[in-house]
């Protein structure tokens, strides 16, 4: 009997971490980018599986978004993501995504340059490691390789 006991409440925190984890993120964001862009609309969805309402906007200059997000020249990417405090620039990973809102770091936002294969709405396999950077004021540090 204690044993089941113990595997029940093991189970239960663990349900209990990944609720608190997820809670933690916002629940809306605005999805600019290029009305020509597919791929962007996927991304979109990979967020509304963590329960995100997304707001896709397609009818505003990019580079503007950008620009006002402090994204750093040459790191963009396809689509910027405002969500709750933070942008997102391209396709990052949601794993990074909700490391972001676990540690709140002091940052602007994180991003993926490019549009790397394998990455939430881009296909095909991860070809190698992703790095996610964080910026802030156009610059940019390592904030995790995935």
């Amino acid at each position: 009997m204690n044993r089941h006991l113990t595997a029940l409440l093991a189970g239960g925190t663990l349900l209990l971490g990944a609720a608190t984890a997820q809670a933690a993120l916002p629940q809306e964001a605005t999805l600019y980018k290029n009305p020509q862009c597919g791929c962007c609309d996927a991304y979109a969805r990979h967020l509304e599986t963590l329960g995100i309402a997304v707001t896709v906007v397609d009818d505003i200059e990019l580079g503007e978004i950008k620009r006002a997000a402090g994204v750093p020249h040459g790191l963009g990417a396809c689509h910027t993501v405002s969500l709750g405090d933070y942008w997102i620039e391209g396709h990052v990973p949601l794993a990074a995504v909700e490391s972001l809102f676990e540690e709140r770091p002091a940052t602007a936002g994180i991003g993926l340059a490019g549009m790397p294969l394998g990455t939430p709405g881009m296909p095909g396999p991860q070809r190698e490691p992703y790095e996610v950077y964080r910026f802030e004021d156009h610059q940019a540090s390592p904030y995790m390789t995935l």
